[in-house]
């Protein structure tokens, strides 16, 4: 049975790089829902074995190939998204948003203030194994302004990743915020600056819920005072994006820009974390959901591709 089990699968596998190995080569009657099946029908482990077979049967890597097309072509994108490594992806995405004339703040307040300690951990090794430097470094050039130094703080907060929050050290922590924010004519940045960079992503929203219980409103509703300047402006950004980042997604697909870019990106990177979350916060400023969204981004186009994505991400939606 074991053996029948084997084979069967392994078909499955060639069925599934027959079909890409066709879009791949520009076949235009390719089964849109067959593609979008590919991507949408299966888990992180068995697009590892069709990247394998792909590899077998034509001697190509799958994810290079996706790579190289990913800037003309949606479906591309959507693919080498879902086929890459978490932590490789992530990495990718912050040096592109570190490259070019202007970096792209949002993404890497995205990046740095979602992942669990431990998974930014692991993307900074991926990011230095890509490309023989530190995130850290690179943010230290390109990021100016208060950002800068909140975004490192944030960075180097995965040095002390761990487990379950500490409840008894999340009060102390949040009564030195306040202290940080009332005890004198201008806030104290480098304290504030100081527990930031020593306290996992845990640990922070543990001292953010402490805030609340003990002062009866958000640390991020402090900031907004006028002493604040643009240090609680910029501070309040990141601290909203760790505590409610459901809102924080909702808003960037708000955004004017690359909207099927950014629908791609969240969609994918948040499947099984909290999408439906963004797409209940989405609905509560919009009056619309992420599904509707997606048909209206990806539609009145000639590319094919785009309705292929269309229908991939409104399954993954939908299907989470």
């Amino acid at each position: 049975m074991g053996s029948s089990y084997t084979q069967s699968s392994s078909r499955k596998y060639e069925v599934d790089c027959q079909i890409l190995y066709s879009f791949l080569s520009g076949n235009t009657t390719v089964n849109n829902q067959k593609l979008a099946e590919i991507l949408k029908g299966r888990n992180s482990h068995e697009l590892k074995l069709i990247r394998q077979t792909y590899s077998a049967l034509y001697g190509q890597d799958l994810l290079h190939l996706f790579s190289n097309t990913q800037r003309n072509n949606q479906f591309s994108r959507a693919a080498y998204l879902c086929m890459n490594e978490p932590q490789e992806r992530d990495a990718e995405i912050m040096r592109n948003s570190l490259s070019g004339g202007r970096v792209n703040l949002s993404i890497l307040i995205e990046i740095a203030c979602t992942r669990l300690s431990s998974e930014l951990q692991c993307i900074k090794q991926a990011y230095h194994s890509r490309y023989s430097c530190d995130i850290e470094q690179d943010v230290t050039l390109k990021v100016s302004g208060g950002f800068r130094e909140i975004l490192l703080a944030v960075l180097k907060s995965c040095r002390n990743y761990g487990g379950k929050a500490d409840m008894s050290l999340a009060m102390c922590d949040a009564k030195t915020l306040y202290e940080a924010m009332e005890s004198g004519k201008t806030i104290d940045q480098k304290t504030i600056i100081s527990l930031i960079s020593q306290r996992n992503t845990g640990q922070l929203k543990a001292i953010l819920v402490s805030y609340k219980q003990l002062y009866g409103h958000e640390f991020s509703k402090a900031l907004k005072g006028s002493k604040c300047g643009q240090f609680g402006k910029e501070l309040r950004i990141i601290i909203r994006c760790i505590q409610h980042p459901e809102k924080f997604f909702a808003k960037q697909l708000m955004k004017n820009g690359d909207a099927r870019e950014i629908l791609t990106r969240i969609v994918i990177t948040r499947l099984g974390i909290d999408i439906k979350d963004i797409n209940k916060a989405f609905a509560a400023k919009t009056g619309s959901s992420l599904d509707n969204l997606v048909r209206r981004e990806f539609s009145n186009s000639k590319d094919k591709s785009n309705g292929i994505v269309a229908d991939f991400l409104v399954g993954l939606i939908k299907g989470c």
